[in-house]
């Protein structure tokens, strides 16, 4: 039996303007391993939320997006009952 944990991901890509900004929520829509996103684009930061391995999204993004990511923080989300 495998344990799924629930992962926060915080990512810096370069947004430099709406068109990029759409691409990228397009993009992360498309994404089946992402349960929820934010994108802040006055700090170039993305906000992932899900079960994922995180090397692996980044790779995924850095692909399909044609721009630099770098992996600010993974954290792993704890839900209380």
């Amino acid at each position: 039996m495998r344990f799924v944990q629930l992962l926060y991901m915080e990512l810096r890509i370069n947004i430099d303007c709406n068109g990029c900004c759409r691409r990228i929520r397009r993009i992360l829509l498309k994404m089946k391993e992402l349960e929820n996103h934010m994108i802040d684009k006055k700090q170039n930061r993305v906000c992932v939320y899900g079960v994922f391995d995180p090397a692996e999204i980044a790779i995924k993004i850095r692909k399909k997006v044609r721009r630099r990511v770098e992996i600010m923080d993974v954290q792993e989300f704890k839900q209380e009952h």
